[in-house]
């Protein structure tokens, strides 16, 4: 059996989180036809503009509302919640560029929504999943990192298992090992929420991408809200 746990040491932190939850099974997750989500990513993006209708990005309140929750635990310099990252790149007037089904899929709904989102291979996960704080020195290879381990510091709020850590800074940066690819059969799908005011859009956004998933991917998928009062989730029997 694999559970993700939020657990006490986060939870004193952020007593008020939600994470939201997808475990999909049996998708389909290959590039079937090219630029397929780019008109979706385009709409999502236009839509995102809400978000930083001022022009000092830090007033918005998404943006505003991450950079206090980073301020509450260690991080490495310069990293920044995933949302702020891609809303900041749409108000820059840059675009979201198409990667692989299930990353344009949550990308787009990131956007829309307001809401950091990430997304796990669940079969390259080592035992339970814990939404934690970092002992520090724990294995973490990145994508185009060449290999090399950059462990957390010790403080800081990541996700791990008994291999790893598996995103840093709680959504900043996500570890190589358990990435999305096209091959990906089985994923862990995570919308993200700090506090009850960030979780207005939680359940929507959840909703939303679970439609999406089931109707351009295929498989089964459960949905989950992970909360202090309810902080496990069964991930695999």
């Amino acid at each position: 059996m694999k559970k993700f746990i939020m657990e006490k040491d986060f939870l004193e932190i952020f007593p008020e989180a939600q994470i939201g939850i997808l475990v999909c099974r049996g998708i389909d997750n290959h590039v079937k036809e090219e630029r397929k989500y780019e008109s979706w990513l385009r709409e999502c993006e236009e839509i995102s503009k809400k978000y930083t209708e001022n022009p000092e990005l830090t007033a918005n309140p998404v943006i505003r509302g991450w950079r206090d929750a980073f301020y509450k635990f260690k991080t490495k310099k310069g990293a920044r919640c995933s949302i702020e990252a891609l809303l900041k790149r749409v108000a820059k007037g840059n675009q979201i560029g198409s990667i692989i089904p299930l990353v344009d899929i949550y990308n787009g709904i990131s956007l829309k929504y307001g809401v950091p989102i990430g997304g796990e291979n669940i079969d390259k996960f080592e035992g339970d999943v814990r939404l934690t704080i970092a002992e520090g020195g724990e294995d973490f290879v990145t994508y185009g990192s060449e290999g090399k381990s950059e462990p957390p510091s010790e403080g800081e709020v990541v996700y791990k298992d008994d291999f790893g850590a598996i995103c840093r800074c709680w959504n900043w940066r996500e570890a190589e090992r358990t990435m999305l690819t096209e091959d990906t059969v089985n994923a862990f799908m995570i919308i993200e929420a700090h506090n009850e005011e960030s979780a207005e859009n939680l359940e929507a956004a959840l909703d939303e991408l679970k439609s999406i998933i089931e109707t351009d991917l295929g498989g089964t998928i459960s949905k989950h809200l992970a909360t202090a009062a309810e902080p496990e989730v069964t991930i695999e029997e």
